[in-house]
């Protein structure tokens, strides 16, 4: 999983063909608790690509997306979002597969 680390690199990154933003902070408990499912599921879905927002750091980013819970998911296909899984709620590997296997595009 990438790890952004600028404005720049997020826009590069959502403009090339398809990628998951996943919205995450240290200290949320249920981000912690997908952090050991994390890699099973990049490499079942390896025709994205996944990254780390840090909702603290990028909460401009946040803010423009509307995302007010973590741990959330952002999907984009060249530069459009084409879904969302957003919520404060605590997800499972099979929550997020299920939404990974359910983006139309």
């Amino acid at each position: 999983m990438i790890t952004l680390e600028s404005d720049g690199q997020l826009k590069q990154l959502i403009n090339d063909g398809r990628t998951i933003l996943l919205f995450s902070a240290d200290w949320c408990p249920d981000c912690r608790v997908i952090e050991p499912v994390l890699p099973d599921i990049e490499s079942k879905f390896g025709n994205w690509t996944f990254v780390h927002v840090d909702r603290d750091q990028f909460i401009h980013v946040c803010a423009e997306h509307d995302i007010f819970g973590i741990p959330s998911f952002l999907a984009f296909h060249k530069g459009e979002e084409v879904d969302r899984f957003v919520s404060k709620d605590r997800k499972s590997q099979e929550d997020i597969e299920a939404f990974i296997t359910n983006i139309n595009i």
